[in-house]
């Protein structure tokens, strides 16, 4: 939401709003065993530096068993899911 602001102000923002109205996107809220494993990767990642929100979303890929990501953080494309396989980034390069 930071970075689509930062891009495309309140109007970026508005339409992300609408497709979580519309149940597009959903919102998870991480489990006890998931917070032990963001702290692991906040700690793994601390020269880029990750936050919460980069550990949270790493973390839900490896449980859910996820590669393909919407950001327009490039942070994802040095993170690794499990330690080893890379993100699939949507928009691409160059969009």
């Amino acid at each position: 939401m930071y970075f689509l602001g930062e891009l495309r102000r309140w109007e970026g923002q508005k339409a992300l709003w609408a497709l979580i109205a519309k149940g597009a996107i959903l919102i998870h809220s991480p489990q006890d065993d998931e917070w032990k494993r963001i702290s692991e990767l906040m700690e793994k990642y601390q020269d880029t530096p990750m936050d919460l929100a980069d550990g949270s979303l790493v973390a839900l890929a490896e449980v859910k068993g996820l590669r393909r990501m919407f950001t327009l953080d490039s942070d994802f494309r040095i993170y690794r899911i499990n330690g080893k396989d890379t993100f699939e980034i949507i928009p691409l390069d160059g969009v």
